[in-house]
């Protein structure tokens, strides 16, 4: 029997929650396969959804592709044992998905690396501080000779940090195109913030996919997708939750509330009132009240900053270990 989706969703970047949104374990959505493992020592969890055709597409609400979270409490300790276990699954991981892709670091233009994000707004950051820790290498073959990477083992790598619409004026995806067409690399490696349903999910989930950036994803919004359609070479993004919406976190407590309101007589009406609206219902009524007094909010972490700093120094060394070794 085919899985109905729910008419109502909360948005969120990650495929895993999308899965999660599916009654049952997910492992049954026509279209999509689904693999989930731990490893107890470590407490890396990790979730591959593969979007197999246009009917896991029309499911998922996502492009056909691969998707693989890593999820480690100890991403929220800034000197965690886990560290280093993280670096070597996410490189392995990296590494995998780019040979599946046919993509080789050291040969054919190597690799764009590109820093989503606005280096002056801190949950934003994320991808211009990946990219300020990688080291570049394009340079060397055109200083000491095209085959200079190539022999030595070094990747082809170059880097940009393109910024935001409003400190350029121009959209990310321009850019690129220019970029590419002047230095034709094999593929992108984009680095972006994410914006979560689960308050839980922010920063201990990695999501790495080779789908791109679409738009309406990440902290930025990106009106413009940066994918193989849009760039003409493929598109591999890393990102990591950093916000939720305000109104999710809200909408995430109200069965708690309905509960903790119906067991108080004088607003018990009011509880059961809002049991009995479906979740667009509550959802709506939930951005009503916040929205015209806050505007569209979105959590961080009120350690967004070292928590930032530290994932963007496990990531480029994710890069570096899956490119350079």
């Amino acid at each position: 029997m085919q899985n109905k989706r729910e008419p109502f969703c909360v948005y969120t970047d990650l495929a895993v929650e999308e899965k999660e949104s599916f009654p049952g374990s997910g492992g049954e959505i026509k279209g999509v396969s689904l693999r989930e493992s731990k490893d107890e020592a470590s407490g890396i969890s990790l979730t591959e959804v593969v979007i197999k055709n246009k009917e896991g597409e029309r499911n998922m609400g996502k492009p056909v592709g691969t998707y693989l979270t890593l999820e480690a409490e100890g991403l929220k300790e800034r000197s965690g044992d886990g560290h280093k276990e993280v670096v070597d699954e996410l490189s392995r991981m990296l590494r995998a998905l780019l040979k599946q892709n046919g993509i080789c670091p050291g040969k054919d233009g190597g690799i764009l690396a590109v820093g989503l994000g606005n280096p002056d707004a801190t949950p934003d950051s994320l991808g211009p501080r990946v990219l300020e820790k990688l080291p570049m290498t394009r340079h060397l073959n055109m200083e000491y000779g095209r085959d200079f990477c190539r022999e030595n083992g070094y990747p082809i790598l170059s880097g940009i940090i393109p910024g935001v619409m409003a400190q350029n004026g121009m959209e990310t995806a321009e850019i690129l195109r220019g970029i590419i067409a002047e230095t034709k690399p094999a593929a992108v490696l984009a680095i972006d913030a994410l914006a979560a349903r689960s308050i839980h999910r922010l920063g201990i989930t990695i999501q790495l996919t080779d789908t791109g950036i679409h738009p309406g994803s990440g902290v930025g919004n990106h009106r413009n997708g940066l994918t193989r359609e849009s760039l003409g070479i493929p598109v591999f993004a890393i990102g990591v939750p950093t916000v939720v919406g305000a109104a999710a976190v809200v909408h995430g407590t109200v069965g708690a509330m309905i509960e903790a309101l119906k067991k108080e007589t004088c607003v018990k009406n009011y509880g059961d009132y809002m049991e009995n609206m479906d979740q667009e219902e509550q959802y709506e009524l939930i951005r009503e009240i916040l929205e015209p007094q806050f505007g569209p909010m979105y959590v961080t972490p009120h350690n967004i900053d070292e928590r930032v700093e530290d994932l963007s120094i496990t990531i480029s060394e994710a890069i570096q270990e899956a490119l350079f070794r």
